[in-house]
C-alpha cells in the first residue's frame, strides 16, 4: 500500500490524476491590476515559465525563470537569461546571450547590451545603459540614466549597494 505524506495510505485501485502526463506544461496566466480596472493576464514563457505581459517580446530561446516577470514593451533577445524573481520593466531591452541573474530589477527603458552578465540582486535604473560584454558583481546599484561602458561606469552614483 502506498502512503501520502498529508493523507495518509492510498488506496490501492486509486489513480493519480497527474500520473501519465507532464504537468510542467500547464496553460497558467496571472491577473494583475496594474492600474485602476485595468488587469493585464500574464502568460507563462514557454521557456522557463516566467510571467511575460501579453505586450513584451521574448524571444521563444530566451529563458524567463518561472518566478521572474517581463513588463509590457520590454524586448529580450534569443539566448538571454532572466533568472529567478527578476523584475524586467516596462520598454526595457535585454540583449542576446545576456545573463540577469536572480532578484535583479531592469528598470523602465534600460538597455542592456549582448553578453551582458548581471549578478543577483543588482539594480539597473530607468534609461541606464550597459554596454555589450560587461560584467557586473552581486549587488550593484547602477542609478536612473547610468552608463556602464567599457572603462566602467561613468557615473560616481555607481554603488556596491551595502
Amino acid at each position: 500500500m502506498r502512503f501520502h505524506p498529508v493523507t495518509g495510505p492510498v488506496p490501492k485501485d486509486y489513480r493519480d490524476p497527474s500520473e501519465g502526463r507532464d504537468v510542467s506544461v500547464r496553460r497558467v496566466n496571472e491577473e494583475v491590476e496594474l492600474e485602476k480596472g485595468v488587469v493585464t493576464k500574464y502568460r507563462r514563457h514557454v521557456n522557463g515559465g516566467g510571467f511575460v505581459s501579453p505586450k513584451a517580446r521574448v524571444d521563444q530561446s530566451a529563458e524567463v525563470a518561472s518566478t521572474a516577470y517581463v513588463e509590457q514593451g520590454a524586448l529580450i533577445s534569443r539566448e538571454a537569461f532572466v533568472g529567478a524573481g527578476s523584475w524586467v520593466d516596462r520598454d526595457a531591452m535585454i540583449g542576446s546571450h545576456a545573463f540577469i541573474g536572480a532578484n535583479v530589477h531592469v528598470g523602465a527603458g534600460a538597455i542592456i547590451g549582448d553578453r551582458v552578465r548581471i549578478g543577483s540582486h543588482c539594480r539597473i535604473g530607468s534609461n541606464a545603459r550597459i554596454v555589450a560584454g560587461q560584467h557586473l558583481e552581486r549587488d550593484i546599484v547602477v542609478p536612473d540614466g547610468g552608463f556602464v561602458g567599457p572603462d566602467g561606469p561613468h557615473d560616481t552614483r555607481y554603488v556596491k549597494a551595502a
